[in-house]
């Protein structure tokens, strides 16, 4: 990975496995955009303490920790993109329609866990639309899928992916943005 190449699902997927986390990639990536979303605030090297996350493996090297520190970086930045370019780290559309399903589920559960953990004060306030997109991520977040016509399956999936990309993006503008002047504070 070069500084200028944005982290994906497969590097996310290759530390997750390597720090032994409990918890699949689109989990800990969707409780990442939660909690930032949900107006949560990371501090340098504590993405995984913040977010109640055990590394089973020995402590985090301090290579791992400036990866998760990126991450947290690269999410932010792209929840707050003006040109929408947010994407949930998900497997690529090459593997299999089943595994890319069970990890939007896992990415909503991730998601909804994260912003609870960012503290209710912020959910009361929130908007009806924002409430709704929490209750149909719930909706998402409990599902199991059967899967029949493929292309239809494939269509379906698409529009539910597109539907949590924009939710998420539109709770980080409701309440998940802080001035700038924080986004660039030293600690």
């Amino acid at each position: 990975m070069t500084t200028n190449e944005p982290i994906g699902y497969d590097e996310l997927d290759d530390a997750v496995a390597r720090l032994q986390l409990g918890v699949e990639s689109s989990e800990l990536h969707g409780s990442l955009c939660g909690f930032l979303s949900g107006s949560g605030r990371i501090a340098k090297g504590a993405l995984l303490e913040t977010l109640h996350v055990d590394a089973e493996a020995a402590t985090p090297s301090a290579q791992d920790l400036a990866f998760l520190d990126t991450l947290v970086q690269q999410t932010e930045a792209e929840l707050a993109d003006p040109e929408l370019g947010f994407e949930p780290l998900m497997p690529a559309d090459d593997r299999p329609l089943p595994e890319r399903a069970d990890a939007l589920v896992e990415w909503c559960r991730g998601f909804l866990g994260g912003f609870g953990l960012a503290g209710a004060e912020a959910h009361g306030k929130l908007t009806d639309e924002a409430q709704e997109i929490l209750r149909d991520l719930g909706t998402i977040a409990s599902s199991s899928f059967d899967f029949g016509d493929e292309g239809e399956d494939e269509d379906a999936l698409i529009e539910v992916h597109e539907f949590v990309r924009m939710g998420a993006m539109l709770l980080f503008a409701e309440c998940g943005r802080r001035p700038a002047s924080n986004s660039d504070t030293v600690h």
